[in-house]
């Protein structure tokens, strides 16, 4: 069966024509024989008389032919009796000589022996006459005129018995061959109807997948994609296009799926940049509140770095030529990523400046892996961090204090590691300052105005990454805030916490 149904169209319509024109031919080729059967057994009803007929014409030829050779004795009447008498004594060889109990068979026989003795008695007519002995030829003439009125009446008797008996067989073969003739009608019609059957049937098992697939693409055609996809039946033609078919929908409606997946994405990209942008103008406006003319401030801490130069004071030179190198790197507009060596040296500038001001009471230590410095991240993330170190965890412990920041690489990734030995955080705050629930006046305490949640909301928008911070913390045990990035700066899920 899965043989037939693999099969093309043109095999398939093809071998169907040729199913039932064979059949037709050949319950005609039955018909026709049968019909030719009947006729034949027709024919041969009468062909027993006819052959007695044939036979009593030659047995009159032949008494005829040795009449006219008695009587004219001439050699064109022997030429014609001995040609009469070939033809007779070849029919009379087709006699029945077999003994049966049928009358017919017996007539025919005894007939048979009556005419092999009137060959006897013309031959010896005739040689008589030849040798013109009166006497001889006249009783052989006498006993064959005799014999041949024997010969007559036994043909003519048995000639109206077989035609009696053939007339009865003709009526019976005549009924059969009219009802042959019915059975042939209706046998007709019964295969005319079947062929319009099969055909009818195969022709519909053709259109129905073909239909089927007209109404899906009359769906697909409206937008509708959430179609069920046809079973594939067979390898035909048919078979083939509805595969193609059920590929192409559900091409289609990947492909739509991802375009509607890519308009998302790109719309959430978009509204991350948007967001991006608007906490970087945030964070810089507030810089820019926290100062007064920041562009005035700078330009006169150059003046005064210049006039400390000028009268030999280094180290009030090299402070405020610190100063104006931190407030420069606040002032940055055109980039919005920096390198992490830029980051490492704003927290140098901003750690030199606080030591000034509180005598040296901060202690700061470095560990850096140099090879990971040129790595991009966000501006403005590790001052506030340090800033928020000095004021909420160490700014009571006077000369005790110390912020270690680390730059290493753990599995692949980049960790940026900002620690102190402050007073710590309680758990309950450690997720306010996940969540970005926590707030504090920074600007109170001399602060930026930056908070931490604006520096956690950036690096999340930087690296795309939920897990991109990790806070441990133990209240008296200090603090130590960690950031991931990638080697190349492109968002990587997951986060490894870097050891406290």
């Amino acid at each position: 069966m899965n043989k037939i149904r693999n099969l093309s169209l043109q095999v398939k319509i093809s071998s169907i024509y040729i199913f039932t024109n064979l059949l037709v031919v050949m319950v005609n080729i039955f018909l026709i024989i049968g019909i030719n059967s009947m006729s034949g057994r027709l024919d041969m009803v009468y062909q027993g008389n006819r052959h007695l007929n044939d036979f009593s014409d030659a047995v009159d030829a032949l008494q005829s032919s040795m009449t006219d050779y008695l009587n004219a004795k001439t050699s064109h009447s022997l030429e014609n009796y001995y040609r009469s008498e070939a033809l007779c004594r070849n029919m009379v060889a087709d006699l029945n000589e077999e003994v049966t109990g049928r009358s017919f068979d017996r007539m025919e026989r005894n007939i048979r022996h009556m005419s092999e003795h009137y060959l006897e008695e013309v031959a010896q007519a005739v040689e008589a006459k030849r040798g013109r002995n009166v006497e001889k030829y006249r009783f052989h003439y006498e006993n064959a005129a005799r014999m041949y009125g024997y010969i007559g009446a036994y043909l003519s008797n048995l000639n109206m018995e077989q035609f009696r008996s053939n007339t009865e067989r003709y009526s019976d073969l005549l009924q059969r061959f009219r009802l042959f003739e019915a059975v042939s009608v209706i046998t007709i019609v019964l295969v005319m109807f079947c062929n319009v059957g099969i055909i009818i049937r195969f022709v519909g098992a053709l259109i129905r997948p073909v239909k089927k697939l007209a109404g899906q693409a009359d769906e697909v055609a409206r937008g509708n994609f959430a179609i069920e996809l046809l079973p594939v039946e067979s390898q035909d033609e048919v078979g083939v296009v509805t595969g193609a078919f059920n590929s192409m929908v559900v091409s289609i409606g990947r492909y739509i799926e991802k375009l509607r997946e890519s308009m998302e994405a790109e719309r959430a990209l978009k509204e991350r940049e948007l967001l991006m942008e608007g906490h970087l103008k945030d964070a810089r406006l507030k810089y820019l509140q926290a100062q007064i003319n920041p562009h005035f401030l700078f330009n006169t801490l150059n003046a005064g770095a210049q006039l400390s130069m000028m009268e030999g004071a280094d180290r009030t030179y090299e402070y405020i030529q610190k100063v104006a190198q931190f407030y420069r790197y606040n002032m940055k507009k055109s980039e919005e990523t920096v390198t992490i060596a830029e980051e490492v040296e704003m927290v140098d500038s901003y750690i030199y400046i606080l030591n000034v001001r509180f005598a040296g009471d901060i202690h700061y230590e470095k560990h850096i892996d140099e090879a990971l410095l040129s790595v991009e991240m966000p501006g403005m993330i590790l001052q506030p961090i340090v800033e928020n170190c000095v004021n909420h965890g160490i700014r009571e412990m006077g000369d005790k204090g110390v912020i270690v920041l680390s730059l290493y690489e753990k599995e692949g990734r980049v960790c940026i590691s900002v620690k102190d030995n402050g007073v710590g955080m309680s758990e309950e705050t450690i997720q306010k300052v996940l969540c970005g629930t926590y707030r504090e006046e920074d600007m109170a305490s001399g602060g930026n105005g930056v908070g931490m949640d604006n520096v956690i909301s950036r690096m999340k928008l930087f690296t795309d990454d939920e897990n991109v911070i990790t806070v441990r913390s133990e209240e008296g045990k200090g603090t130590e805030v960690c950031f991931y990035l990638q080697r190349t700066g492109q968002p990587e899920k997951g986060g490894n916490d870097g050891p406290l």
